[in-house]
């Protein structure tokens, strides 16, 4: 079965390879697109060898937020549309629901709209809570796909089939334009939530909440030590600020430490500690540089701007992030598990990037895993089973568990 197993990656790879035509005198650039076998996929990686890999579920519409509940059901977003759940998606049979849950809130098609993050409450057991973030609809412009929105932070019981009682915790101003956003749960009941500003320069705005990490108490409520509560003219949601688009969101909770994945141009990906009151530079700093190739600034780093914890050039566009705690992976208990959708601006290249830190936060070391998939991989998460699983942002999406092999 290994043979096999083996064979038909060598064959992908193979096959792959190919460039593509080249259309109106300029070549395409990216290999073919590669569809998904039943699996499963055997990898051998540096610190874990024979690593399985299961296709357990598949279907998904770009898929893009992974939260599992406590009885082992997965819940998925897929883009800026629906919410879809993976019934014993830990268990031999898995099963994604044909028909979407329902109680999500209905917002009108535009570019990066509707539905973003899904969490589920870290005491969903005795409240029920699933958290949702999504960019709401504003008035539509002279193209009808670049309207306006607000990022909105909302939670609803779930009663294993359906959103009830949907209540809008927190919503943003009015921009134009949207980008994505993710949200994660500290310890000390703190939300916290990504936004972005990709292409203009709100995220030195501090009456804008956009190219921020926002903190708001579980019920919306502003905590009253935010670095801005309280001050004139400052949007009090605001963490920390001087972000661009930020995919990726995670605790480290032996610190109760916050990281932020935050994409970089042209290169100049990072992940952030996140730290009240800091200024991480966007958009007069960066390690990256714009499409056309000058570098954004002159050096990455400026007077009071914070330094990435960790750094990619070229990029490789990351998004979900978590840190492994479990036993079925003992080598790698405690790395950070960064999603990418592509390396170096080369569509078709996504993977699973492995980075050891020690106790400090430090980086020791890094790996790439999954490269040979060619999918892109839009978020990563732990699962009560203490594997890890992903999912592929593609049109026939997928969820897929990692194993030890045997």
């Amino acid at each position: 079965m290994l043979r096999v197993v083996i064979l038909t990656v060598v064959l992908f790879s193979v096959a792959i390879t190919a460039v593509i035509v080249a259309q109106q005198g300029q070549p395409q650039i990216g290999i073919a697109p590669v569809t998904l076998t039943v699996g499963p996929y055997t990898f051998d990686t540096a610190e874990q060898h024979k690593l399985r890999v299961v296709v357990v579920a598949r279907g998904l519409v770009h898929p893009f937020s992974l939260s599992f509940l406590p009885s082992g059901d997965a819940l998925i977003t897929e883009r800026g549309a629906r919410l879809r759940i993976v019934r014993d998606a830990i268990g031999a049979h898995a099963k994604l629901e044909p028909e979407a849950v329902a109680g999500v809130p209905q917002i009108p098609s535009f570019r990066t709209g509707g539905l973003q993050e899904v969490a589920v409450h870290p005491k969903f057991a005795s409240n029920g809570f699933v958290y949702l973030t999504y960019n709401k609809a504003g008035e539509v412009g002279a193209n009808p796909q670049q309207r306006q929105s607000a990022v909105t932070l909302a939670r609803a019981k779930f009663d294993g089939k359906a959103l009830t009682g949907l209540q809008e915790l927190f919503s943003g101003e009015m921009q134009n334009g949207a980008s994505g956003s993710r949200l994660a749960f500290t310890n000390d009941g703190f939300v916290y939530i990504t936004t972005g500003a990709p292409f203009n320069d709100m995220a030195q705005s501090l009456n804008s909440v956009y190219g921020k990490v926002l903190r708001l108490r579980d019920d919306g409520t502003v905590p009253a030590d935010n670095p801005y509560a309280g001050k004139p003219g400052m949007r009090p949601e605001i963490y920390s600020y001087g972000h661009r688009d930020q995919l990726g969101l995670t605790v480290h909770q032996p610190t109760n430490s916050v990281l932020a994945a935050e994409h970089g141009p042209n290169g100049g990906d990072e992940v952030n500690l996140i730290q009240p009151g800091r200024n991480y530079g966007w958009p007069k700093w960066s390690f990256g540089r714009t499409y056309e190739g000058p570098r954004i600034s002159e050096t990455p780093l400026g007077p009071g701007i914070e330094q990435p914890l960790v750094l990619w050039v070229p990029s490789i566009a990351p998004t979900g992030l978590t840190f492994y705690t479990g036993d079925r992976f003992p080598s790698w208990k405690g790395n950070l598990f960064v999603g990418s959708a592509r390396r170096g601006e080369v569509p078709r290249t996504g993977s699973l990037e492995r980075v050891v830190l020690n106790d400090k936060l430090e980086e020791l070391r890094r790996e790439t895993l999954l490269s040979e998939l060619h999918q892109r991989i839009r978020d990563v998460r732990q699962g009560p089973d203490g594997l890890l699983y992903v999912i592929t942002d593609e049109d026939d999406g997928a969820l897929l568990r990692l194993e030890p092999g045997t």
